[in-house]
């Protein structure tokens, strides 16, 4: 109880300092204050503007985590089940987390439809955070319980569905948790080079244009929609660890 209301009182002190920030000027008219952004974001007129691009967004970031989260527990599966491809597979998923989203976007423009590319960008950034949280977790079964099903008779894929699958699914959950803010950074960033709509396309707009208020209407609507999805996932990570940790 104590730590909530030192969070919500440091969370009003921050809103209050933008809000005296921004009145004063200090920053300069680039950081407008919080009020004026809220009059913006909650303005009728442009209700429908910022519903499509969050729309948009959030159906790319979903495609993206579906299959970036498709992608790291095939990988990891097929690893841990195959040692002898275990390095190779950990040289290729950091090879491609090492890649810049900058650089990818061109290849998935080509390669994809520019529709596609924001989710395709977004899986990346997935697809690294799954496959180490569930190579890591594939391991967390103790020796002694896998000497337990060795006596038993089981073979590698029993030993798998039954133990250490279980096992790997508090990791597998947390790095779900961790990977949704990047496949919306990965989604928006995708967004940039060429999507139709979507809050990247909204915050290109806003910069090109110096419409200042309207680009922090954007931030502010990525921000809210990574911190309530976080906050699901959270509570689904919690779940996780007093069922199986």
């Amino acid at each position: 109880m104590k730590q909530t209301l030192l969070g919500a009182l440091g969370i009003a002190l921050f809103l209050a300092l933008w809000e005296v920030v921004g009145r004063t000027q200090i920053l300069g008219i680039s950081w407008p204050p919080l009020s004026d952004v809220l009059a913006e974001l909650t303005d009728e007129r442009r209700r429908p503007l910022f519903l499509r691009a969050l729309g948009a967004t959030l159906e790319s970031t979903a495609l993206g985590y579906l299959w970036g989260t498709g992608a790291g527990l095939i990988l990891a599966t097929v690893a841990h089940l195959l040692p002898a491809l275990r390095r190779g597979s950990d040289r290729l998923a950091a090879v491609l987390n090492s890649v810049p989203s900058i650089a990818l976007g061109p290849i998935f423009l080509v390669l994809l439809t520019r529709e596609s590319t924001p989710a395709a960008v977004s899986s990346i950034h997935v697809f690294f955070i799954v496959f180490v949280s569930v190579s890591s977790g594939l391991q967390r079964a103790t020796p002694a319980h896998r000497d337990l099903f060795a006596v038993l008779g089981a073979d590698r894929i029993k030993r798998f569905g039954r133990l250490e699958l279980p096992a790997a699914l508090p990791s597998l959950v947390s790095g779900l948790r961790l990977a949704w803010p990047a496949a919306l950074i990965g989604a928006i960033i995708g967004e940039w080079f060429g999507a139709p709509r979507g809050i990247g396309i909204l915050i290109i707009n806003a910069m090109q244009n110096f419409q200042i208020v309207l680009l922090w209407c954007a931030v502010l609507l990525a921000v809210g929609a990574s911190l309530f999805f976080y906050g699901l996932l959270t509570l689904l990570e919690r779940a996780a660890y007093a069922r199986f940790g």
